[in-house]
């Protein structure tokens, strides 16, 4: 949070020196990024996985949109962080689905949780704020706040990891990081403007994928006479 924090005022205090054509070609090169991250955690898929991968961010975005998760993030972020900047809740979850869903987030996480150890974390906590000064001299305060979720996510990580060690398997850590590696493509997506996705009502997905049990395949063996 402290790297994210640092990061973001530094990206914040350069936007006054970056012309608008720089700061669009900023944005088009973190679309860039955002998909080739992507695109690398979602091949990710462990063996029998892939139809509870497709069947999370079906189930989820069908929830999400249920629960209109887009507007209520969205009239949250209005009413609690009143900057008049239309980008603020773009920059918000944007940063927040870069900083949060990487399997380094995830495996850090749970390696603090159970064995203590943060090497892996200290590791990403400095690409993310590496990462948050990019982000920021596009999107301003929204990455900032995004330390807002990432403790409650990346925290909650830590703490279940240490109270249920067994849950959190290989397989499932694959799992979580190629749905949230998804989610990420979506946010290339948006970002260069190559469509539209409503990455907000997709989010219950990455419950979804962490919660589905999810069972190891097995090798048929010869039947005999």
């Amino acid at each position: 949070m402290a790297a994210v924090v640092v990061g973001s005022l530094l990206g914040i205090w350069l936007q006054q020196f970056f012309p608008e054509h720089i700061q669009d070609i900023i944005f088009q090169a973190i679309g860039l990024g955002t998909l080739v991250i992507g695109m690398t955690m979602a091949l990710r898929v462990p063996e029998g996985g892939m139809l509870i991968f497709v069947f999370s961010l079906i189930l989820g975005g069908v929830i999400g949109a249920g629960l209109h998760l887009k507007s209520g993030i969205e009239s949250s972020v209005n009413y609690f962080f009143s900057f008049g900047d239309d980008q603020f809740g773009e920059g918000l979850t944007t940063a927040f689905l870069l900083f949060c869903v990487g399997s380094m987030t995830i495996v850090g996480a749970i390696e603090e949780g159970i064995h203590g150890k943060r090497e892996l974390l200290l590791v990403k906590s400095t690409l993310d704020g590496i990462t948050s000064v990019a982000l920021a001299a596009v999107f301003g305060w929204g990455v900032l706040f995004s330390i807002i979720p990432m403790l409650i996510f990346q925290g909650g990580l830590t703490i279940l990891a240490n109270k249920g060690r067994n849950f959190f398997t290989d397989r499932r850590i694959k799992l979580l990081s190629a749905t949230g590696g998804a989610l990420i493509i979506a946010v290339g997506i948006n970002l260069l403007k190559l469509g539209t996705v409503d990455i907000e009502n997709l989010l219950p997905a990455l419950l979804l994928a962490g919660l589905v049990p999810l069972r190891k395949p097995t090798t048929p063996g010869l039947v005999s006479d």
